[in-house]
């Protein structure tokens, strides 16, 4: 049982660390534009740069971005180490019930991300960056419960 806990304690480790390297760095090639966080420029970030004009906030893009990318690196170096691996599913945790809760505040960002900042554009995303967020808030929630303990001494 130790065994499958620790395969299923890997698995979700490795896809929370993936999702949030490719949206902090984008290891892969072509990435959209305006969806990569540590490397658009100022003001070009769909995500952040909604939140700054609709909450009026000018210090989310690009402050608020860096900041949340660099936690988000943070995690992934946690979840990545065993020991720590708890510790990083709850980081995890609080910084996609944040953007969660950025998502079901429509006057900051929303359930649909536009695809583009244009002035004209009124294309979405259709929800599907608020359905990530609450899946990999949930795989979170599991890797906490599911990511075994130290084994404990058997001789003592």
């Amino acid at each position: 049982m130790r065994g499958l806990r620790l395969l299923a304690s890997w698995v979700l480790a490795l896809f929370l660390i993936f999702m949030f390297l490719q949206a902090t760095v984008h290891p892969l090639p072509d990435p959209p534009e305006g969806s990569v966080k540590l490397f658009d420029r100022p003001g070009e970030n769909i995500v952040f740069q909604t939140m700054a004009l609709n909450t009026g906030m000018a210090w989310l893009e690009p402050t608020g971005r860096v900041i949340v990318a660099i936690l988000e690196l943070i995690a992934c170096v946690f979840l990545l180490i065993p020991p720590t691996r708890r510790f990083g599913a709850v980081l995890s945790f609080f910084i996609l019930a944040g953007a969660l809760t950025a998502h079901l505040m429509p006057d900051v960002l929303g359930r649909e991300v536009p695809l583009s900042l244009s002035a004209g554009s009124t294309e979405t995303d259709g929800g599907r960056l608020f359905a990530l967020a609450i899946g990999m808030l949930a795989i979170s929630m599991l890797l906490i419960f599911v990511h075994p303990g130290r084994r404990k001494n058997p001789f003592r």
